[in-house]
C-alpha cells in the first residue's frame, strides 16, 4: 500500500513539473495571444481634428470594428503642443514599460523634435510600425487672388513677407514643404518660412484660413478635402508625385507639374514606450500586423485616401533613424534646422 501511495505522489510530482515546464514553453505565444489583456491607450500627441487625431481615432475603430481587441476595449486621447514632442515626453519619462500605451508619430513629430529642441526623440521609444503616407495640398480661399501655385510663388519670391502661410506644428511637413517651395522659387527661404503660423491642430488651421488670419493653407490632402468639396477652398497642388483628387472632383496636379522640383510625402507611424519587454514588443507588433491585414483597416486606408505604407519591427526601427537624419538636414538647408 505504502509503494503504490509513493508511486502516486511520484507520478503526481512529474505531472506537475510537466505542466509547468509546457506552460513555460508556451507563455510567449499565450501572451502574445492575450493581447491587449486590458484597455489599450492610444495617444494622439496633438489637438482634435488633425492627421494624428484622425489616425488614432481610425486605428482605435479598426481595431474594434475588425474583433482585434481580444475582448477589451481602446481609448483615444489628445495631448498637444510643440509637434508632438510633449507627448513624447510623457511617453517616455510617464510610461515606460508599459505596452498598452501606444503613440502615433510621424514625419512632424521628427522635425519637432530638431525645432523644439526636445530633450526626448523617437530614438528613445520602441518602435513599432510606420502606417501610412500621403500628399500634402496648398490650399488657398476660393475667392483667393492666387488662381496657380505660380501666382502665389512669384509674390513669395518678389516679397517674402507678404504671403502668410499656415498648417501643422513648428518644423513638422507643413512648415518643412513652405521652405522647400520657396527655395525651389528662388525666394528667400528662411524669410518665408518666419511668415509660417503653426496650428495645434488642423481644425484650427482651417478656422484661421477661412477666417483670412493666413492667405495660404498647407496640410496633409485629406485635412483639406471637406473644404474643398464644398466650395471653400482652391487646391493649387499637391506634393506627391503624381496628380490627385483632394476634394475637387478632379485630379489636382503636382508641384512638379508646375514647374517647380519639389516632393514630398508626409508619413504617420506608431511607437510604444521604453522598457517594454521583448515578449510585449512582439504581442504590439503582432496586433498592428493584424489591423494592417484586416479589412476595416483597408476600407479606412480607401476612405481616407491614405496611401499603404507599412513596414514593422526592425524595419520600421531602421526607418525611423534614417528619417531623422534626413529631416535634420532638410531643416538646416532652409533654415529650420539648428
Amino acid at each position: 500500500m505504502r509503494s503504490k501511495l509513493l508511486g502516486l505522489v511520484v507520478t503526481a510530482a512529474v505531472l506537475g513539473v510537466a505542466g509547468c515546464a509546457e506552460q513555460s514553453v508556451g507563455g510567449s505565444n499565450d501572451q502574445a495571444a492575450a493581447y491587449p489583456s486590458k484597455t489599450l491607450q492610444i495617444m494622439a500627441p496633438a489637438a482634435a481634428g488633425g492627421g494624428w487625431d484622425t489616425t488614432a481615432r481610425s486605428m482605435q475603430k479598426s481595431l474594434q470594428d475588425g474583433g482585434l481587441l481580444n475582448g477589451h476595449s481602446a481609448d483615444v486621447r489628445n495631448v498637444n503642443g510643440a509637434a508632438g514632442t510633449i507627448g513624447l515626453a510623457e511617453l517616455v519619462s510617464s510610461h515606460s514599460g508599459d505596452a498598452h500605451q501606444l503613440m502615433i508619430t510621424g514625419l512632424v513629430m521628427v522635425g519637432g523634435v530638431v525645432t523644439n529642441k526636445s530633450q526626448v526623440n523617437l530614438t528613445q521609444t520602441t518602435p513599432i510600425a510606420t502606417l501610412t503616407s500621403e500628399s500634402e495640398v496648398v490650399v488657398v480661399r476660393a475667392d483667393s487672388k492666387y488662381k496657380t501655385l505660380k501666382d502665389l510663388l512669384d509674390v513669395a519670391k518678389a516679397d517674402p513677407a507678404a504671403v502668410k502661410w499656415g498648417g501643422g506644428s513648428a518644423g513638422g511637413t507643413d512648415h518643412i514643404l513652405v521652405g522647400l517651395l520657396a527655395k525651389a522659387a528662388g525666394a528667400d527661404a528662411k524669410t518665408v518660412a518666419k511668415q509660417y503660423v503653426a496650428y495645434s491642430g488642423g481644425g484650427e488651421a482651417k478656422a484661421a484660413l477661412l477666417s483670412g488670419d493666413i492667405s495660404v493653407g498647407v496640410s496633409g490632402a485629406s485635412e483639406f478635402a471637406d473644404l474643398v468639396k464644398s466650395g471653400d477652398l482652391r487646391a493649387l497642388a499637391v506634393s506627391g508625385g503624381a496628380p490627385e483628387d483632394v476634394g475637387a472632383g478632379s485630379p489636382t496636379a503636382t508641384i512638379k507639374d508646375a514647374g517647380y522640383d519639389v516632393e514630398l510625402l508626409n508619413w504617420r507611424g506608431v511607437v510604444a514606450p521604453p522598457g517594454i519587454s521583448d515578449a510585449d514588443r512582439t504581442a504590439v507588433i503582432g496586433l498592428v500586423d493584424k489591423l494592417h491585414a484586416s479589412d476595416a483597416w483597408k476600407q479606412t486606408l480607401t476612405e481616407k485616401k491614405w496611401q499603404d505604407f507599412y513596414r514593422s519591427g526592425d524595419d520600421a526601427k531602421a526607418f525611423f533613424e534614417a528619417e531623422s537624419t534626413r529631416i535634420t538636414a532638410v531643416l538646416a538647408e532652409i533654415g529650420l534646422g539648428q
